[in-house]
């Protein structure tokens, strides 16, 4: 079966039944006085699907691109995520609201649990609070960050837990997203075959290795074939993985230059030939961490 043509415009369909772009536009670390126009540089280049957290402090700014945009609110994808201070059941439902009304928006795409840390007790009822919010219609999808499988396999005993006790299938909500850092020197086969088989999206975070590995010999030898820079080869990398990479910057040109990556493709040996055995996160990683962290 022929591989589809992406395009700027590609999406992925989420357990939830929406849709979500398959390029993603990062904001980690973008000051908020520089947000909004980084959202506006974003959708001038075609991006559609903005990642934000709390944490990130540019959850207003954000905002203010969106609503600033003359992009319908429709074909907007916006993402923000519950910080570990804010785990637990009661705390998750407050920050919801809070990112609410900080993003000035009358829904968010997609809230993602930051990190697992914080507990068995309070992962759980982090979850269920994201769950009453897909309810209330405040959110549309839901699912995680920074989960390694042991995570996720208690996530999914939550999950049937949660059926049992709130009345049956789909009560206990659905994962949409698992959102990690990954790329060629961390590229985390054992949380994307999980997620694989289950139909969840994966997101990329640090696509371009925060620009640490500039040079490698086979990223390199890449960018001079096809006349495109290192990170816009990454950034193929992980699209023709089936991920869906959040590259980020704070310059307009490199901005758009990171959405400019439809006019070449890897072959198939190119795509395996980039991946390498190394475990070499540049981020933080709480994937790793034990289930009573």
């Amino acid at each position: 079966m022929a591989t589809p043509t992406l395009t700027i415009d590609s999406t992925v369909k989420l357990p939830s039944g929406h849709d979500m772009p398959r390029l993603g536009f990062g904001v980690y670390q973008t000051p908020a006085n520089e947000a909004a126009r980084c959202v506006t540089d974003a959708f001038d280049a075609g991006y559609r699907h903005i990642d934000s957290a709390a944490a990130y402090r540019n959850e207003s700014a954000c905002g203010d691109g969106i609503r600033a945009a003359s992009i319908p609110r429709s074909d907007i994808f916006f993402t923000s995520k519950i910080p570990p201070k804010k785990m637990g059941y009661e705390t998750t439902k407050a920050q919801v609201d809070e990112s609410l009304a900080k993003s000035g928006l009358n829904y968010i795409d997609l809230i993602l649990l930051h990190s697992p840390y914080g507990g068995s007790a309070k992962r759980k009822g982090s979850w269920k609070a994201l769950v009453e919010a897909v309810e209330a219609g405040k959110v549309r999808s839901i699912g995680i960050s920074n989960y390694g499988v042991h995570h996720l396999d208690e996530l999914e005993q939550y999950i049937a837990e949660l059926e049992a006790e709130r009345g049956g299938k789909g009560k206990g909500g659905v994962i949409s997203v698992l959102q990690s850092e990954i790329h060629p020197y961390c590229p985390r086969n054992d949380v994307v075959a999980w997620c694989a088989s289950r139909g969840i999206a994966v997101e990329a975070y640090a696509p371009l290795v925060q620009g640490q590995r500039w040079g490698e010999k086979g990223t390199k030898a890449l960018a001079e074939k096809y006349g495109k820079t290192e990170a816009q080869v990454l950034i193929r990398w992980s699209l023709q993985r089936g991920l869906v990479p959040l590259p980020k910057s704070v310059t307009t040109g490199r901005i758009q230059e990171n959405a400019d990556v439809y006019d070449f493709e890897l072959t198939p040996e190119e795509v395996a030939g980039l991946e390498t055995i190394e475990y070499s996160p540049v981020c933080w990683d709480p994937n790793v961490a034990p289930l009573d962290a």
